[in-house]
């Protein structure tokens, strides 16, 4: 098999490899442009492993780490992460370098012992601050519990300055001949593929996450190598300030409108919204339907923005169901930092505003006033209604002007 190996200095090479077949990461979220499985091998006078890649693309990724490690053997191999589309091939790594040593925290073991049942020989436990020394180069280990898993952890070479980072600092999407940073012409597509990955992914752990990314600013970084997405040899600072600006559930200025419609009047009030929003001065208004676009792609944009009123007609005497997915994850995901608007229909019963408000209660969310709520379509007085609720949604980002500034892509 054709190997594709890709050196990023005199000694670590690129091995890993693209998954355009995969339709849902984590048989959830989507993966339109795919995703890439980072795996990188040290040349050294050890020969180190550093992570692996998703059993079913096993055969390539086993084609690449032969080809870079030549005539040499394995001697090291460090585990970051122990989700499966970074671990499954562990056991047939095992199979091939029996005496390779597996490198990783207590968590680490625990998690292998669990999923695949490893015996105990030839693996070293390190701990936070433990450094392993590979001959010219020498890796120190921080743990990173949360971020996102509870064994997860880096390890940071500080001669050269990178740090192996796996998930944190990836995203979405494949390699399409552009590993590096600085060799992808238009970043925006990968910022927005990191940002949709961190808010899905890691974002309930957002407090964990901050703290972990702090522990790590002490270090001279010059390069982030994840297990997602591009290599950052040039501007490891842009996906650092993005990751933090997202840790950090910084807003921008502008308002996300999710709404549901069964026969189009929920969607008619979405756009007086829009436009009463417009005329209010508010520059940055997303109109989003929840019955066409995944909710990962939704709860992304409200993670974004400061402004978000949500929308949805009563079903069978309770909220629409799009709706009451997508809250749930919100929900999920902790978000903070939001100023909230609410408005609905219903037609003999209500049901969907008065479970939105009950949502909101548990939620750590400014409720705007008015919450709209319209027998089957909006007339004269609702129509004023939602005017009102634009003119106090913009009034309230204006009152977050100051705050709101951050530009929330590093570009």
């Amino acid at each position: 098999m054709q190997s594709i190996c890709t050196k990023v200095n005199d000694w670590i090479t690129y091995i890993g490899v693209n998954d355009r077949l995969k339709p849902l990461f984590e048989n959830q979220w989507p993966l339109p442009g795919g995703v890439s499985y980072n795996a990188y091998l040290i040349t050294d006078e050890k020969t180190t492993l550093m992570d692996c890649v998703d059993m079913h693309e096993s055969e390539r990724f086993l084609s690449n780490l032969q080809s870079a490690l030549g005539e040499r053997t394995l001697d090291y191999y460090v585990i970051h992460h122990v989700e499966p589309d970074h671990s499954s091939t562990i056991p047939l790594i095992k199979s091939l370098y029996p005496n390779v040593t597996l490198v990783g925290n207590k968590k680490t073991f625990e998690f292998l012992e669990n999923f695949y049942g490893l015996k105990q020989d030839h693996r070293l436990v390190v701990g936070d601050g433990d450094t392993l020394s590979l001959g010219q180069h020498e890796l120190t280990f921080t743990l990173t519990a949360m971020t996102h898993w509870p064994e997860s952890m880096v390890s940071f070479e500080p001669h050269d300055g990178v740090l192996f980072s796996q998930d944190i600092f990836g995203g979405f999407g494949t390699l399409d001949g552009t590993i590096f940073d600085d060799e992808i012409g238009d970043l925006q597509p990968v910022y927005d593929e990191a940002c949709r990955y961190y808010t899905n992914i890691v974002g309930k752990y957002s407090k964990m996450a901050l703290r972990n990314i702090q522990k790590l600013a002490g270090l001279d970084i010059k390069m982030i190598l994840p297990v997602h997405g591009p290599v950052w040899r040039s501007y490891p600072e842009k996906i650092l300030k993005l990751y933090t600006n997202l840790a950090q559930q910084q807003s921008q200025n502008g308002v996300v409108i999710a709404f549901g419609s069964m026969y189009g009047n929920t969607e008619k009030m979405a756009d007086l919204l829009g436009r009463f929003l417009a005329e209010e001065g508010v520059k940055n208004v997303q109109i989003m339907d929840i019955t066409k676009t995944h909710a990962s792609l939704i709860s992304t944009e409200i993670w974004k923005y400061r402004g978000v009123i949500l929308g949805a007609p009563t079903y069978n005497n309770a909220l629409f169901l799009p709706m009451k997915h997508l809250v749930e994850i919100l929900s999920e995901n902790k978000m903070a930092n939001k100023t909230l608007g609410i408005f609905g229909n219903y037609s003999w019963s209500g049901g969907a505003v008065r479970e939105l408000k009950a949502w909101a209660e548990t939620q750590p969310f400014e409720l705007l006033e008015p919450v709209v709520e319209v027998r089957s379509a909006a007339k004269g007085e609702d129509i004023e209604a939602l005017r009102a609720l634009a003119k106090a949604m913009a009034e309230n980002l204006a009152s977050h002007a100051e705050t709101d500034n951050v530009k929330y892509y590093a570009v």
